[in-house]
């Protein structure tokens, strides 16, 4: 092992991170706090994802199988991908009753042709929102993995409006992150983007070209 790699692991061995007391837990709080109220905190989230060309629908927890019927049939999707389980795992499957649904059981090799060829929408639970940038937070895991909000044209996520925060600082604070920390956490604020060809700015270049968030009012 060379002299400079060593030394590198010396200084990380030898540093003692300190976690965060309540105080300093107070203080990086009330640093990242925007003191949203819930409906500014709404406004502002739906607002950030409209101007990054996503389409947010507010509706009520009981119109979710319904307005899944609705989004099937208004954007002729055939073949939908969804997760083993989940908060809204039955109304997913009742939502696309008319459609063919394909559960994430299998390993990506086992059937990446029929999801990067035939589906048309992968659909997930969310884990928060960020109010300040318009962010959906992700915890991808077994059952729902992070390739059904990665590959399919559409992602359609369902979030409950009391898990919207004012910033990320909030989320991680308030939920705990630092007793449950997420092994893959992810973060998105909009269809997929890129300007790298002449600057010209493309959706969906890689990844999904169209996001649609469903957020339940709080009951």
């Amino acid at each position: 092992m060379s002299n400079a790699r060593q030394q590198i692991f010396n200084k990380l061995n030898a540093a003692r991170p300190t976690p965060l007391e309540n105080g300093s837990a107070e203080t990086a709080r009330n640093f990242a706090r925007h003191n949203f109220s819930d409906d500014q905190k709404l406004e502002r989230f739906c607002a950030a994802l409209d101007a990054n060309h996503a389409q947010v629908l507010t509706i009520e927890r009981e119109q979710l199988i319904q307005t899944v019927h609705e989004l099937c049939a208004q954007n002729g999707w055939q073949h939908a991908a969804i997760g083993t389980s989940g908060l809204w795992h039955s109304d997913f499957r009742k939502g696309l009753e008319n459609i063919q649904i394909t559960e994430y059981q299998q390993t990506i090799d086992q059937w990446k042709d029929e999801l990067f060829t035939t589906v048309d929408v992968g659909l997930t639970d969310t884990c928060a929102g960020i109010a300040d940038t318009g962010a959906l937070v992700l915890w991808p895991d077994i059952h729902q993995p992070r390739t059904l909000s990665l590959v399919p044209p559409c992602h359609v996520a369902v979030l409950r409006q009391s898990t919207l925060f004012d910033s990320f600082t909030d989320i991680m604070l308030s939920q705990q992150w630092h007793t449950q920390m997420p092994t893959n956490a992810v973060l998105i604020s909009g269809p997929s983007k890129t300007a790298d060809i002449q600057q010209t700015l493309a959706y969906g270049a890689h990844g999904p070209s169209q996001l649609i968030v469903v957020i339940l009012k709080d009951e």
